[in-house]
């Protein structure tokens, strides 16, 4: 099972130390969410940078609010970090749920899960080489991995799960073991109904701050901040793990519930977090 580390997003200018960090090891890939209506760096210009700065570790979005964007554009973003990457950049992706994020994108919300169908689709066919249109031709660069960057879809709900199977290369499911355990079972249950070969890549991703209590409580205030417009933000935070006991004991639940991954994701800004994380993986 690989560990990957999710970034913070409280200071842009750091996580090119983050990343030059986690390069070294051994962590596996470098995670970054998205929002628009927040103080967050767009994920995809960031994990540009970071890419440039290092040589090893996976680029992924998690998750890029897909409905957010105009399909063609994203399409060739996406192409292009993949390439200029080696194929590195994993698109996680997801519909969100921020009224605030669709008004300023100038989309609208009720139809965000039609729209992101539709838009999973087309990013599959433009990756593939085929016109965009009777009007306009293909849409390049060709990406380094045939067919596209590899997609982790993020979902809960039965309906959404269901992508991962029609669109998708695997789940990303913030969630606890507890819960996680049931997501994987459905994507896996609905890719044999598919009939995809293989087996979908599945990673979970756990929220994590290590250090001194300062660093925990500047984590929780961060993630409470970012939550808030849940009204879950305070039951959230408490699922926050700040000891090396209850992170491995975390890491071994989802190794036994097989995932292929985790995603340890930091809030607390401190960089030292990732030598404090790799003694303890």
């Amino acid at each position: 099972m690989s560990i990957g580390i999710g970034l913070p997003i409280s200071n842009p200018a750091a996580l090119l130390e983050w990343a030059r960090r986690a390069d070294a090891g051994p962590f596996s890939t470098l995670g970054l969410l998205d929002r628009l209506v927040y103080h967050n760096p767009e994920p995809l210009t960031a994990l540009a940078v970071l890419a440039g700065a290092t040589t090893r570790v996976r680029l992924q979005t998690e998750v890029l609010l897909a409905p957010l964007r105009e399909t063609a554009l994203l399409a060739k973003q996406a192409a292009t970090l993949d390439a200029m990457s080696g194929g590195r950049f994993v698109l996680g992706l997801g519909v969100g749920g921020r009224e605030d994020d669709h008004h300023a994108a100038g989309t609208p919300l009720r139809d965000r899960g039609r729209r992101f169908d539709q838009q999973l689709a087309d990013l599959r066919s433009l990756w593939s080489g085929k016109p965009h249109s009777a009007e306009a031709g293909p849409i390049g660069p060709a990406p380094a991995r045939e067919g596209g960057p590899e997609i982790l879809i993020g979902a809960f709900k039965p309906k959404a799960l269901a992508r991962v199977a029609r669109w998708g290369d695997g789940l990303l499911a913030a969630a606890p073991p507890s819960w996680a355990g049931g997501l994987f079972d459905t994507v896996r249950h609905d890719w044999q109904e598919h009939g995809r070969e293989g087996e979908p890549r599945l990673v979970a991703q756990v929220n994590v701050a290590l250090g001194p209590d300062s660093l925990v409580d500047e984590a929780k205030a961060a993630m409470g901040a970012y939550y808030e417009f849940t009204g879950m933000a305070e039951q959230m935070v408490s699922g926050m793990l700040t000891t090396a006991d209850d992170i491995r004991a975390a890491l071994r639940a989802y190794r036994d519930l097989g995932a292929d991954e985790v995603m340890l994701y930091c809030y607390g800004g401190d960089p030292g977090q990732v030598d404090r994380l790799a003694d303890l993986v």
